[in-house]
């Protein structure tokens, strides 16, 4: 009884993308041109590749070093649609914890960088 208990005050209290979520959302960086280097919040990356970003409220830009590529491409910031759940399962502090803890965020799964 004392779990059951336990259980529910967890899920009540907890966010589901609190939870579901890691800090870091995987992207996958790709272009038309071979090969490509920028950063993303001063982080340096090479791709084609996978590029871990912490999950934030505001827009993300990707800058590009490599020559003939765009320069800046914008990571949109979205509501992921776990946050949802929340609303679903009436955890108004589920909620509050998600927005707190910018889990609730979340960017495009994939990037193409347009180059020439």
């Amino acid at each position: 009884m004392k779990n059951a208990i336990l259980a529910v005050a967890v899920i009540m209290f907890a966010g589901c993308a609190t939870i579901l979520n890691e800090d870091l959302q995987k992207i996958n960086v790709s272009s038309s041109a071979e090969k490509i280097k920028g950063n993303i919040d001063g982080i340096p990356f090479e791709g084609p590749g996978v590029v871990a970003v912490k999950r934030a409220k505001g827009d993300k830009i990707i800058n590009i070093d490599t020559n003939g590529c765009q320069k800046q491409t914008v990571l949109n910031s979205t509501v992921d649609p776990k946050f949802f759940i929340n609303i679903l399962s009436g955890g108004t502090f589920g909620s509050t914890t998600d927005y707190a803890s910018e889990k609730m965020w979340k960017y495009q799964d994939q990037v193409v960088i347009p180059c020439k």
